[in-house]
């Protein structure tokens, strides 16, 4: 009887409670995800679906045609990932750093201007954004000749050279406020004994931000640019309205998402291939479970001796 007492009972209201949202999930995410596995181990012939294991791999990486579009892909998402960290993630702290700060007036109207752009639709921000560049009707060139700088002024969509990074600031201004919004965040956490003892000290000012409040802020940081990683390297929305599914001028704006987009649902004479579509967005989610293993596994790791 004893034994039967201490004996903790299961909690089934646990299950009950939890079921609707892992169905929910499973749903719409683990079959998705094992389903785009298995169409990638198969491919049709004769209207007949056939098993042939790694073969459309060895297609994907082997045979030119199909090659070069995916290593030209690929290194378009690196430099819209680089972009991001190297312009958004210290905007996005540095504008965290000056509106955490105690005397600032009007802080939360400036960080609400600034998350505003992040809840805009893609589509929206995609066609505005070429409507405004645009040489034809869009207001960049008077905008530039109206303080003296329309000689910079440049298609920048429509050239090879600057229409990736042309949009990929463009994604930096319409995301820029979640990165603020979580430093912003980790910054207020700072227990108030910790800056008051770095004030004894005589550390303040841009001193106090850099010894102290920095390191405190790091795996905030690191979050943050796994996140970066994993929402570039499934881009896609921003470059269709901008740019269309065929990512011009030239593929010179083809990311994977692109690419796999086109390559699964077909577009214009070309014809839709679910599973070398399938096989791209493996080799996707191969690139992102990557990143994010080394992440957790390399640099989390790391980071957490520079905790306090």
């Amino acid at each position: 009887m004893s034994d039967q007492h201490s004996r903790p009972k299961f909690r089934w209201h646990i299950i009950v409670f939890l079921a609707p949202a892992v169905l929910v999930y499973t749903a719409v995410m683990i079959y998705p995800l094992f389903n785009t596995l298995r169409l990638s181990l198969f491919t049709e012939v004769d209207q007949e679906r056939v098993f042939v294991g790694l073969q459309n791999f060895k297609t994907l990486f082997g045979e030119t045609v199909w090659s070069n579009q995916f290593w030209n892909a690929l290194g378009n998402n690196f430099w819209f990932f680089i972009i991001h960290m190297l312009v958004q993630n210290p905007i996005g702290v540095a504008l965290a750093a000056i509106l955490s700060h105690p005397k600032l007036r009007f802080a939360s109207f400036y960080r609400s201007a600034i998350f505003i752009p992040t809840i805009l639709s893609f589509v929206i921000v995609g066609f505005a954004w070429k409507l405004i560049l645009s040489p034809i009707w869009g207001i960049a060139p008077g905008m530039l000749d109206a303080v003296g700088l329309k000689s910079l002024y440049a298609p920048w969509l429509g050239k090879e050279a600057y229409a990736l990074t042309t949009l990929s600031l463009v994604s930096v201004w319409q995301f820029v406020g979640i990165p603020m919004m979580l430093i912003y965040a980790a910054l207020l956490s700072i227990p108030d004994e910790i800056l008051e003892a770095a004030e004894v000290e005589g550390i303040t000012g841009l001193s106090a931000f850099w010894k102290i409040k920095l390191p405190l802020i790091l795996p905030s940081i690191g979050i943050i640019s796994i996140l970066t990683f994993v929402a570039n390297f499934n881009a896609f929305d921003l470059i269709y309205a901008a740019q269309g599914a065929l990512a011009g001028p030239d593929y010179s704006t083809d990311i994977l998402g692109t690419f796999m987009y086109r390559t699964f649902f077909g577009f214009q004479l070309q014809l839709g291939d679910p599973h070398m579509g399938s096989t791209i967005a493996s080799a996707m989610f191969a690139i992102i479970l990557v990143g994010v293993c080394l992440y957790l596994f390399g640099i989390q790791s790391r980071m957490r001796r520079y905790q306090f």
